[in-house]
């Protein structure tokens, strides 16, 4: 299929300039559109966001939707942003309790993937959304890259981590990311894909400062 296409609502920029600040007026628009997006992928997945329904549900005019979102595809993908910072806030409100990093990332992104797992129609919606994404809808993929590395980071402890320890976080992060499309697809249990998690996330091990841990072994190699 066409990655431009969707149902018709597909009115889509190539180059988009960056939007000016919100008025709280225009952000309470915003968050209700997102609110709608989720609502109705929640019961129906991907299929089920159109945006005519969704600017009904919002309770916008269909012109105004597209000059927020002007594409499905950027409404999924800023509806997933928008799930991410719930999380993030909520981790930093009740922050894993692991006794090392790898083991609080491995809980933070267990944590994450039950808040999915209840609602498995919108999380479908949302991952698709970042599969089909195309060059148009970078600023809204780059963000959610940003917040998943954020939540990562948190959880780790680490304000200013090396080049090194933000490789391992861009592997884990894109482990995260396929055992939820496996899992999603049915190819995949949720005991496997915290397998794959934890296993994934003993890499943060291996990015230690020298001199400790399995840094001090790799040194001596």
């Amino acid at each position: 299929m066409d990655r431009g296409s969707w149902n018709g609502d597909s009115m889509t920029a190539d180059a988009r300039p960056a939007a000016p600040a919100l008025t709280e007026r225009q952000e309470a628009r915003r968050r209700r559109i997102l609110h709608a997006s989720a609502q109705l992928a929640s019961r129906g997945g991907f299929e089920a966001v159109q945006m005519r329904e969704v600017a009904e549900a919002a309770g916008v005019a269909l012109g105004t939707l597209y000059r927020y979102f002007p594409s499905k595809i950027h409404l999924l993908v800023a509806t997933m942003q928008d799930q991410l910072q719930h999380l993030h806030t909520t981790l930093r409100k009740r922050p894993p309790a692991g006794d090392d990093a790898a083991q609080r990332v491995a809980e933070t992104l267990m944590r994450a993937f039950r808040a999915l797992q209840r609602e498995p129609h919108l999380a479908d919606a949302m991952v698709r959304a970042l599969t089909f994404a195309d060059r148009s809808v970078s600023p809204e993929v780059d963000t959610v890259s940003r917040l998943t590395t954020a939540i990562i980071l948190d959880a780790m402890g680490l304000e200013h981590p090396s080049p090194e320890q933000l490789s391992a976080v861009r592997v884990i992060e894109h482990t995260w990311h396929s055992a939820l499309i496996t899992w999603l697809s049915g190819r995949a249990s949720i005991a496997q894909v915290k397998i794959d998690i934890e296993t994934v996330c003993r890499l943060i091990d291996l990015t230690a400062e020298p001199g400790t841990g399995a840094a001090r072994e790799l040194d001596r190699g």
